[in-house]
């Protein structure tokens, strides 16, 4: 009799966990998708948990995200990627997992970013293959393996293609070379006509491709814009120069500084265009999705042809409400 309420409880645990699960799913993206290689780079992942489900999902998530998720890379041979030593050191640790219980709606999610190289580790180049896995009740350590196939107690995401290329091209003054994410071929400068650039730019910052975003923008000339940097421009050695044009990238891609012009447009619109030998600008209405609306902004951008091709040199931003 004892064993039957065993069963019974077992299978009430495991349908309540089915049915909670319904309707939920995870999806993983690169969150700022470039050219990736062998040297211990970061590689961003975007996780989203989504309840698409009649009712309200809950689950718990550590504020060590290595007892909430797991990662399984593997080559294209199918052959499993070690775990990262660092993840190891994690787990094996003996101090308290801190938690918080997180509850999403029907039709929202709940979005983390972590670096993949902090789970897999990736030496080598090469192509891979990446997939989550989210554990909603913690992941249990004591089993000393974590399996990537036990449904009962994770949630699998999508599988992600993972290119790891050997290492970057140099020019000849010594920097790294922006490279197609694509094709892996080096990005070069069209000489494209100034509402061409603004196109190509944004229809590179829609897909995250920050390479072809950053072609057209001259960074010392967007850097100049503000007062106190422009001075401390001035002040600076060359490599000192090269560190605030490394730094404007990062900072931009963060969002942490000139927001608007690194805000993804939903849909846009060219309004006006108009150029002369040297100088020109291009009128654009830009649509963003915030919540439940659509915010309407309209962008002028001023650009400066130097050496028969155009580049982003300023911007500026007129709000013009909600629709």
């Amino acid at each position: 009799m004892k064993k039957n309420y065993i069963m019974v409880a077992l299978f009430c645990l495991i349908a309540g966990f089915l049915c909670a699960a319904e309707g939920v799913s995870v999806n993983i993206r690169y969150y700022d998708k470039k050219v990736y290689f062998a040297e211990n780079e970061p590689v961003f992942i975007l996780v989203t948990v989504a309840n698409n489900s009649s009712g309200v999902y809950r689950f718990r998530i550590a504020d060590d995200r290595a007892f909430s998720l797991d990662f399984d890379t593997r080559t294209r041979a199918n052959r499993p990627v070690e775990h990262a030593e660092i993840l190891e050191r994690r787990r094996s640790s003996a101090a308290q997992v801190f938690f918080r219980d997180v509850s999403i709606e029907p039709g929202e999610s709940f979005s983390f970013v972590e670096n993949l190289r902090d789970y897999a580790k990736i030496e080598t180049a090469g192509n891979f293959v990446v997939q989550a896995r989210v554990y909603p009740e913690l992941l249990n350590t004591a089993r000393q393996t974590v399996s990537m196939n036990s449904p009962l107690d994770s949630l699998a995401s999508n599988r992600l293609a993972l290119q790891i290329k050997t290492r970057g091209i140099t020019g000849s003054d010594g920097l790294a070379v922006a490279l197609d994410v694509e094709t892996g071929a080096v990005l070069e400068r069209a000489k494209l006509v100034p509402d061409q650039v603004i196109t190509w730019t944004l229809k590179a910052r829609q897909k995250s491709e920050w390479e072809k975003f950053f072609l057209y923008l001259d960074i010392e000339k967007m850097i100049s814009r503000d007062g106190p940097r422009q001075r401390r421009w001035r002040a600076e050695s060359e490599e000192g120069r090269q560190r605030m044009i490394a730094n404007y990238r990062s900072e931009l891609q963060k969002a942490t500084i000139d927001g608007d012009i690194s805000a993804i447009p939903m849909q846009f619109d060219i309004e006006n265009t108009s150029y002369n030998a040297r100088e020109g600008t291009v009128v654009v209405l830009e649509k963003f999705k915030t919540g439940d609306y659509i915010e309407r902004k309209r962008y002028t951008y001023y650009l400066e042809k130097e050496d028969e091709y155009w580049s982003i040199i300023d911007y500026t931003v007129m709000n013009l409400g909600t629709e």
